[in-house]
């Protein structure tokens, strides 16, 4: 029976406070934008109508409603498991069962996962054929639906299985410096999947195709070479399947870097638009964006794992939730779970970050263009077709956006 501690009760309170950060967040704006839904803000007028700006509106504070929801859930689900002796209970009877080899603690993390993925299911299924279908966003059906979360299983299991198994036999064969080697593990792991997955990984999700010469080939060809910036090809993704959300990314290192497109970006974007879009994400590249997040990425795991073996080390993070001492198994589970209760309060900084280099991007795309116009309408289309929220609360973008507001990156781009 799980005895609360002060390490429990810290646990508890950390959970509970996040759950009501995130409440106030989304009530705080939502107070906002219904303060400005009356009538189209003064900075919008000419760029979005009054109905798209209602149906925005409306979606923002769907979502949000939606959201809080959720949230609610989330807490539910993680309270129940981190403090009813619900996961001491799972561990010992599988491993009365099964055993207490790498195999079988893989197995039981993997299945954890498993059903901590299926109390999220109907969120994303209600999210996907409510929420998105009711404003004219959703293009997916059941079938690609269901076939998506079988596929993502199943690469759960032949990728995510082996590397758990490896990084617990890791702490059998090096002692105590097994986070170190832990750590380069799943470094290597995931550059060597960013390498292959444009073409082994993404392909079994949506299909990939050769964008068609023409003017808007020769447009993106053009500025790639005036960038010198290198990619195997450009190739336009069918995210209509699924969605008339629009993006533009690259993918890939190397001579398996590729240039993307959604099929619903190209439709809805002019030629000038586009290029300016691409312009604005090989300044990523250009600025050295993705190696810095990469390197920050990197050591960020690595203070991870460092501090995994610290509580690793110590009875009263085990006695805390109901486990015996020294299970390293239920440390990595625990530490999984109780993380986000952490990280959850630097997100205002990674995000600040995150803006930081958008502008930059937005001011390379501007530079390489010789204008701004092209780069600004892109902008306001895709806000006014992804139906965005043109009014959020200050704190609550700062909390979440990774990009700046419309009208931020407008007046920066002025």
């Amino acid at each position: 029976m799980l005895v609360f501690t002060t390490v429990t009760w810290l646990a508890l309170g950390l959970l509970l406070a996040k759950a009501a950060a995130q409440l106030w967040l989304e009530w705080l704006n939502r107070r906002h934008v219904l303060a400005h839904a009356a009538s189209v803000p003064e900075p919008f007028r000419g760029i979005i109508d009054v109905p798209t700006y209602g149906k925005s509106v409306s979606y923002t504070l769907t979502r949000s409603r939606f959201e809080q929801i959720e949230t609610v859930w989330d807490t539910l689900v993680l309270m129940l498991l981190l403090f009813s002796g619900i996961l001491p209970f799972a561990f010992t009877t599988f491993g009365a069962r099964f055993g207490f080899s790498a195999w079988s603690n893989a197995a039981l993390l993997f299945f954890i996962g498993f059903c901590l993925s299926l109390t999220g299911l109907p969120f994303a299924w209600h999210r996907q054929f409510w929420l998105e279908a009711k404003f004219g966003f959703n293009t997916s059906t059941q079938a690609i639906w269901w076939m998506d979360r079988l596929k993502g299983l199943l690469l759960g299991l032949f990728l995510g299985y082996p590397l758990l198994v490896l990084i617990l036999k890791l702490v059998e064969w090096t002692g105590t410096r097994w986070w170190l080697y832990a750590w380069a593990v799943l470094l290597a792991f995931q550059l060597l999947l960013a390498l292959v997955a444009p073409v082994l990984i993404l392909p079994l999700f949506n299909k990939f195709t050769p964008l068609p010469d023409g003017t808007l080939r020769a447009r993106l060809a053009r500025l790639a070479e005036r960038t010198r910036f290198h990619a195997k090809s450009i190739q336009v993704m069918d995210g209509s399947k699924r969605s008339r959300h629009s993006n533009a990314f690259f993918t890939g290192f190397g001579r398996f870097r590729k240039i993307v497109l959604f099929d619903t970006l190209i439709q809805q974007l002019e030629e000038p638009e586009l290029e300016a879009v691409l312009a604005h994400e090989i300044g990523h590249f250009k600025r050295k964006h993705i190696l810095k997040m990469l390197l920050f990425s990197a050591l960020s795991s690595l203070a991870g794992f460092y501090c995994l073996s610290l509580f690793s080390q110590e009875p009263w993070f085990y006695r805390a939730f109901g486990f015996g001492a020294g299970n390293l198994t239920a440390a990595l589970l625990l530490f999984g779970l109780l993380a986000g209760l952490i990280t959850f309060w630097f997100s205002p900084l990674a995000h600040w970050w995150s803006r930081r280099y958008e502008y930059q991007a937005d001011s390379f795309a501007a530079g390489v263009m010789n204008e701004s116009r092209s780069l600004i309408g892109a902008l306001r289309k895709l806000n006014e077709k992804n139906l965005s929220n043109l009014t959020p609360h200050p704190f609550y973008s700062g909390f979440y956006y990774s990009h700046p507001t419309l009208l931020e990156r407008e007046r920066a781009l002025a």
